[in-house]
């Protein structure tokens, strides 16, 4: 079982280090990506900016508050969208390489294959995501000195979990229908971003999408909190409604 055991962790980490190998391969690409990455969130930090020309700023609004939240919320996303896509794309990777009846014909176990690829995504994420944050804090003027290191970590690694749950489950639809699985990577994406709370608080959703956003992968912290409760809540109360009507009680 211990030589077991050792030979996947063996794979685990060759399987990471074989994406770096790629990514050392096309490494010019991921210098224009990673400029798409700053631009991206400084769009976001200068649309916060301009909203005092539009006459949002005074009375109790906080522009530099409404500005800090955007762009947290677009670095969060952009490191969390990376990793989505890295694992979802694992297999259609492989296609890409042609070296997909290699891998599959590997003694190995494939949840091994693929978090191998999560745990270059993560790692990649988080050095690309913080010289991001060194453009925007330079740009912005941003002050981390009382930041919640500890929660922000707490946060991410609770965000991380689901989300590459779900990646792997997308990485599959490929091998389901090779024309269009791959492009249900986007779709999936796209809704994670509507309902995970990253640029607004899941209350300005209608309840559908609030209770979506209840059992995905929530990434917008205290400030759905209340929502979160109160789903819960109605949940606990619909349980206790359908025990009494069979005569049980409910834990």
């Amino acid at each position: 079982m211990i030589g077991v055991r050792g030979s996947e962790m063996s794979a685990l980490f060759g399987f990471a280090e074989r994406q770096l190998y790629v990514y050392k391969r096309y490494w010019v690409w991921e210098v224009v990506w990673l400029f798409y990455s700053i631009v991206s969130v400084l769009s976001i930090g200068f649309l916060a900016s301009g909203l005092g020309s539009l006459g949002v700023s005074g009375g109790s609004f906080d522009l530099r508050k409404a500005q800090l939240y955007l762009l947290i919320g677009a670095l969060l996303w952009g490191y969390l969208s990376l990793v989505f896509m890295e694992a979802a794309y694992a297999i259609a990777w492989e296609r890409w390489e042609g070296t997909i009846e290699y891998t599959f014909m590997a003694p190995v176990r494939r949840i091994t294959h693929l978090m191998g690829i999560c745990l270059f995504a993560i790692v990649y994420g988080l050095a690309r995501t913080f010289i991001v944050l060194l453009v925007a804090v330079a740009i912005f003027d941003i002050d981390f000195s009382h930041a919640d290191v500890a929660g922000a970590l707490v946060v991410l690694a609770a965000s991380l979990a689901p989300l590459i749950g779900l990646a792997i489950l997308t990485s599959v639809l490929p091998l389901l229908s090779p024309q269009k699985g791959e492009q249900m990577s986007f779709a999936v994406q796209g809704f994670m971003l509507l309902v995970s709370g990253v640029y607004y608080p899941l209350t300005v959703l209608p309840w559908p999408l609030q209770a979506a956003g209840f059992i995905s992968p929530h990434l917008g912290g205290k400030a759905c909190q209340g929502a979160r409760l109160a789903e819960a809540k109605r949940v606990k109360g619909s349980k206790q409604l359908w025990a009494a009507g069979l005569g049980v009680i409910p834990n």
